[in-house]
């Protein structure tokens, strides 16, 4: 009886070291291409950059299922400097309701608008 518990103990500890560890949120490329965007910011880089947003937001696979924070904003100021200001109006917006604690800093970008 005793091997039996240690041998079940032993399999329930083997099993919980192998199993990978998800992330909260999928990021896809965006470090990179984050960083190309601000060391050569042109226009090719811009539309990588976009683009990258696009399938952070439509593929999260993530524990939490949910845009990671910040990235609808960061959209939305990517696609106003880009002269897409409704798009990015849209896009701020979306943060707010997903993040209402960024509404402070959302309300800055606002006002730059203005």
């Amino acid at each position: 009886m005793k091997n039996i518990i240690f041998l079940i103990l032993i399999t329930s500890l083997l099993a919980s070291c192998s199993a990978k560890k998800k992330s909260l949120y999928t990021w896809n490329k965006y470090e990179d291409t984050g960083y190309k965007y601000v060391k050569n910011n042109n226009e090719s880089s811009t539309n990588d950059l976009i683009e990258e947003y696009k399938k952070i937001i439509s593929n999260q696979n993530g524990t939490r299922g949910l845009v990671p924070p910040g990235i609808y904003a960061d959209y939305g100021f990517v696609l106003i400097q880009a002269n897409r200001v409704e798009e990015g109006k849209l896009m701020l917006q979306k943060e707010i309701e997903l993040y209402p604690e960024s509404k402070i800093f959302i309300n800055k970008i606002y006002s730059m608008l203005e």
